[in-house]
């Protein structure tokens, strides 16, 4: 058997996901501001972007509307609309600063569907030819080559170089 070390990743792993004290992160993450303690990398009228702190990839962005919903009938029109630009700002700044080959946006809508926050939220995650090996499926661990303070200062670096949605 051989033995895959990444000693590194003890430190993300003992880190706490959110403060103790928060119940409804997606509504209390944007009280903290816009810097890497709440990885939220862009704000429009009704939404925002922040780095997943569980990514599937580094780069994996939760497009999140500010009023608290589950199911995407709730939102108005213009909240569905802000939050759709928000999901297409979120490909914009991938494609700039990570140069994937693609990208998966997609909604996990109820617990049965993979939802785990009870706050309606959109996926929008970059993703490279070959970055999807043995090792999920083998070894039931997956393998995030760069930190999420290091993806955000890269997202982060970008994200005033690009023009507002149209």
């Amino acid at each position: 058997m051989q033995q895959l070390h990444a000693y590194w990743r003890m430190e993300y792993i003992e880190a706490p996901r959110y403060p103790a004290t928060m119940k409804r992160p997606f509504t209390e993450l944007p009280q903290m501001g816009d810097d890497r303690s709440a990885l939220i990398l862009h704000r429009s009228r009704l939404s925002y972007l922040v780095l997943n702190r569980f990514p599937y990839n580094p780069g994996h962005l939760l497009a999140v509307p500010f009023r608290e919903v589950v199911d995407p009938e709730e939102l108005s029109g213009p909240e569905r609309a802000d939050l759709m630009e928000e999901i297409v700002f979120a490909k914009r700044l991938l494609t700039a600063a990570m140069k994937p080959d693609g990208v998966n946006i997609g909604f996990n809508l109820g617990s049965a569907a993979g939802g785990s926050i009870a706050h309606l939220h959109g996926h929008v995650v970059p993703r490279w030819n070959g970055d999807n090996n043995f090792m999920p499926v083998l070894g039931q661990t997956r393998i995030l080559p760069q930190s999420l303070e290091a993806t955000w200062d890269r997202l982060a670096s970008t994200v005033a170089l690009l023009p507002p949605n149209s």
